[in-house]
């Protein structure tokens, strides 16, 4: 009777989850998470700086706070089994030392310099977020495979070039001022912005062609604000920013990119619920 049972559970939710639990799918969820966060919390600190040290000083206590938030989420990462990864825990050291040094001395920076010296790290870490997509893939069922390549190497690459926008944009908004390297680094975000924004819609729709069920029901709603949000955002950019940068605040103009992450950051920690739903499997 149990074993009928199983089977007719497993006839109605073949998409949904596994048969099998997956111990490394797991751990990948887990680790994948805190990397998310680590981010995140860098992107922050990147910016926040970037408009402290432009003549915002509203910003600083912002600063000391999400240091903290970096700090937690490397301790996260250390805590994970994942870690045991040579390769990994190599790359994730370097990163975490690299960010401890930068801290202490950027508010003591230029500006560009400092905002350079977070950018580069932050590349290092979505290098280390493709590094463990393509090691860990084969540990992972379907549905983890096509959800880990979606948040490492589409959703958090987008909030890093929207990151890059609200940390520059809010920097010029404070300066009140644009040079014309700024107007084209501007311009070339704004195109990498786009083509990841579509790259999402096209590779969720795919990934709910094939495990809806794993998903809630709203995550379409999350695409499209995403779509909506990505388009306001640029538009502001284009049409105000690059102009009349004077003319916008630039704790607004943060706060609309930070509101845009969100919607992304919101799509990500989905896929990485359902994919550790999935790692439980059935037996």
């Amino acid at each position: 009777m149990k074993i009928l049972l199983i089977a007719l559970l497993l006839l109605v939710n073949v998409h949904a989850k596994s048969l099998f639990s997956n111990d490394s799918q797991e751990e990948n969820s887990k680790y994948i998470g805190a990397l998310k966060d680590l981010v995140i919390a860098t992107q922050k600190t990147r910016g926040l700086t970037n408009s402290y040290l432009n003549g915002n000083t509203v910003g600083l206590l912002l600063v000391f706070e999400n240091k903290k938030e970096m700090k937690e989420a490397i301790g996260n990462m250390e805590a994970s089994a994942l870690s045991s990864d040579p390769v990994i825990n190599a790359r994730a050291t370097a990163i975490s030392q690299a960010l401890i040094k930068l801290n202490r001395k950027a508010l003591k920076m230029e500006p560009s310099k400092a905002f350079e010296s977070y950018t580069e790290q932050i590349e290092q870490i979505l290098m280390l977020a493709q590094t463990i997509s393509r090691r860990s893939s084969k540990d992972l069922n379907p549905l983890g495979q096509d959800a880990s390549t979606l948040m490492m190497e589409v959703i958090l690459p987008m909030t890093e070039y929207v990151g890059r926008m609200r940390g520059m944009g809010s920097g010029i908004a404070a300066s009140g001022n644009i040079s014309e390297d700024q107007k084209m680094k501007v311009f070339a975000t704004i195109t990498e912005i786009d083509t990841l924004e579509k790259r999402i819609q096209k590779n969720m729709q795919a990934i709910l062609a094939k495990h809806e069920e794993a998903h809630n029901s709203n995550v379409s709603i999350t695409l499209g604000s995403i779509k909506g949000d990505t388009t306001g955002y640029v538009n502001l950019t284009k049409t105000t920013l690059v102009t009349t940068p004077g003319d916008i605040d630039p704790t607004d103009y943060f706060d609309q990119g930070t509101d845009l992450i969100t919607l992304l950051i919101k799509l990500y920690d989905e896929n990485n619920r359902a994919l550790l739903e999935d790692a439980k499997g059935w037996l």
